[in-house]
């Protein structure tokens, strides 16, 4: 593979260099060979960095054009530089979802960034085995992580595979276990949740799915709604980023707030994910 990245980065050298120097129209021989020269070998580190994604050798080619800047340049600044500029334009972010039951959040997500050019599921994670969400990860062939009890509140809180998985966002879509510090303080301000109900009313540990709907119905609310939220080490506390509402009617069972909830999960969690995943990379 690191054959191939080689040979089609260079021809990809060599074609985009020929389409300059067209552009160019030099008609001096000496002159249209040393100008090319100088074309293609300013543009051939940032060609094979390119191709280098599509074949998975873009650690490689990282490293070997770093060696490379050092021994042209004296200084391993000059084209870690011009490397980490063009990963920067092309390496994708990396979501893990977290869900515990059917996934119907987890799909939706999925289903949004599907074709998206800068963020990608790249792992789905449940503490059940028999989670309806595992089942979606291996229809949409995205990798799953099954975690247990004790490695992850005892252990390391799996942060080793999940960096192994180059995930740089975590986002929580009915998981119901709290998160352990240790996890939350790996990925900090980059861990958000979504609660069936306006917070800080009827969060808290116990209070998810109908439980929280009972709670609303129960206290005669008239509205109720959806907090995404970042996730700190307290249940449903952390900093709110989104809420939107709906009305709490009349004759409105647990199982009808539900749908009305779900409604605005679908709708809006996607779109919010996006839009912290932009204002953090920027």
């Amino acid at each position: 593979m690191i054959l191939i990245t080689f040979a089609i980065g260079g021809s990809a050298t060599g074609y985009v260099g020929k389409l300059l120097m067209g552009f160019l129209r030099i008609e001096t021989p000496w002159l249209y060979i040393i100008i090319y020269i100088a074309i293609v070998t300013l543009i051939w580190p940032l060609m094979v960095i390119v191709i280098s994604f599509f074949f998975g050798q873009f650690n490689f080619f990282r490293n070997y054009l770093r060696r490379m800047g050092a021994r042209i340049f004296g200084s391993k600044k000059s084209m870690s530089g011009v490397v980490q500029a063009a990963a920067r334009s092309t390496k994708k972010v990396h979501l893990a979802v977290f869900a515990s039951g059917t996934g119907s959040n987890a799909q939706k997500i999925i289903d949004y960034f599907r074709n998206h050019p800068s963020i990608r599921i790249a792992l789905i994670v449940s503490n059940k085995p028999t989670a309806g969400v595992l089942g979606i990860a291996n229809n949409e062939r995205i990798n799953s992580l099954i975690i247990e009890k004790e490695k992850f509140f005892r252990g390391n809180a799996y942060v080793d595979e999940l960096r192994s998985h180059e995930i740089d966002f975590i986002v929580l879509a009915g998981f119901l276990w709290k998160l352990p510090p240790s996890l939350i303080h790996a990925w900090h301000k980059r861990i958000i949740n979504i609660h069936p109900a306006l917070l800080p009313k009827y969060g808290g540990k116990g209070l998810y799915g109908h439980h929280v709907h009972e709670a609303v119905i129960n206290a005669g609310e008239k509205e109720s709604g959806i907090t995404i939220h970042y996730v700190d080490e307290i249940y449903d506390h952390g900093d709110p980023i989104f809420q939107e509402k709906v009305v709490v009617e009349d004759g409105d069972t647990p199982e009808l707030l539900s749908k009305k909830i779900q409604a605005l999960e679908h709708l809006h969690f996607p779109r919010i994910i996006e839009e912290v995943v932009k204002n953090v990379r920027k």
